[in-house]
C-alpha cells in the first residue's frame, strides 16, 4: 500500500474550539496511465506552450492566468492570486451544524480524510462523537489549491471526513419538457415494476464491483510486455531485428488469455510493473 501524504495542515475551528488536523485525499484514480506516441516510430508526443502573439515557446515561469469576457482580457498574476485571503487560510471554519439527511448527495464532490495533528486526539474524538450522537454534519468553509470551498464535515467509521460540496449555482436545474406532460401509470404497471425491483434487491457491497475495462487494459499491457512488444529507447541504428535473448516469445493472444485468467484467479501479478 502506498503511504498517504498530507496535502494540507490546519485546524477545524468553531467558536473558541480549535482542532488541529491534517488533510489526506480519501480517493485515488486506478486508471492505467497512457500517453500519446507517434504511430510510425513510437516517439513520445510532446506539447509546447507557444504564444499565439509572438510565436515563441514560453517557459512555465513566464505564464500567467487571464480572464476573457468576450471583448476584453485581464491578466491575473501570481502576485494577484497570492493577495487573496482565501489562499492563505489554514482553517476549516464551521458555519453551522445541519441534519445529515438535509444535504443532497448531488452536491458532494471530492472526499478527504482528516487526521488529528496534535499530540492528543481528545478534541478530534469529541467532535467526531458529537457529530455521531447528534446525527449532524458540519457545513464548513475552507481554502484548498487557491480556491475557497464549501464542505461537509462528517463521520466515516472512526475518522472525520471532509467532503467538498458544490456551490448551489454549480448544480444545474433539470429542464426536460417531457417531464411536464401528464403521464398516467396504471396500478398493474406499477406493481409489475415493483416486482422487477424486488427481484434485484440486495445489500450494497462495493467490493463486489470491479472496473473490468481497466483490468482488461492492464492485462493487455502485460500481454504486450510478455510478448516482447515493449519499445526500447533508440541506442543503435534502426532496422535491425530485435534480439530475443534465446527466450520464447509468447503469442499475444495466449499471453492476453493467461493475464486475464490470472486476474480472475485473484492473483496480483497483473498489477506488477
Amino acid at each position: 500500500m502506498v503511504p498517504m501524504r498530507a496535502i494540507w495542515n490546519g485546524a477545524i475551528t468553531f467558536g473558541l474550539v480549535n482542532v488541529p488536523v491534517k488533510i489526506y485525499s480519501a480517493t485515488q484514480d486506478h486508471d492505467v496511465e497512457l500517453h500519446q506516441v507517434h504511430d510510425e516510430d513510437g516517439g513520445r508526443i510532446r506539447y509546447q506552450r507557444r504564444c499565439e502573439t509572438c510565436g515563441r515557446i514560453v517557459d512555465y515561469e513566464h505564464i500567467d492566468k487571464a480572464f476573457h469576457d468576450g471583448d476584453q482580457t485581464v491578466v491575473i498574476t501570481r502576485e494577484d492570486l497570492a493577495s487573496l485571503p482565501a489562499e492563505r487560510s489554514r482553517e476549516i471554519d464551521v458555519v453551522e451544524f445541519v441534519p445529515t439527511d438535509q444535504i443532497d448527495p448531488m452536491m458532494y464532490d471530492r472526499s478527504y480524510y482528516l487526521e488529528p495533528a496534535s499530540k492528543s486526539a481528545k478534541a478530534y474524538t469529541l467532535l467526531r462523537r458529537t457529530l455521531e450522537e447528534t446525527n449532524r454534519t458540519a457545513i464548513v468553509r475552507f481554502a484548498l489549491r487557491q480556491k475557497t470551498r464549501l464542505g461537509a464535515l462528517r463521520v466515516h467509521g472512526d475518522v472525520l471526513v471532509l467532503q467538498a460540496l458544490l456551490w448551489d449555482d454549480e448544480v444545474r436545474e433539470p429542464a426536460f419538457p417531457a417531464l411536464d406532460e401528464r403521464v398516467k401509470v396504471s396500478d398493474v404497471e406499477l406493481e409489475m415494476s415493483e416486482q422487477l425491483i424486488r427481484s434485484f434487491e440486495s445489500d450494497f457491497e462495493p467490493q463486489r464491483f470491479t472496473d473490468d475495462y481497466q483490468q482488461q487494459l492492464r492485462a493487455l499491457v502485460d500481454a504486450k510486455l510478455a510478448s516482447g512488444e515493449a519499445i526500447e529507447k533508440p541506442t543503435a541504428a534502426a532496422g535491425g531485428e530485435p534480439d530475443g535473448g534465446g527466450g520464447e516469445v509468447l503469442d499475444l493472444m495466449e499471453a492476453l488469455k493467461r493475464s486475464i485468467e490470472r486476474s480472475r484467479a485473484g492473483g496480483d501479478g497483473a498489477a506488477a510493473g
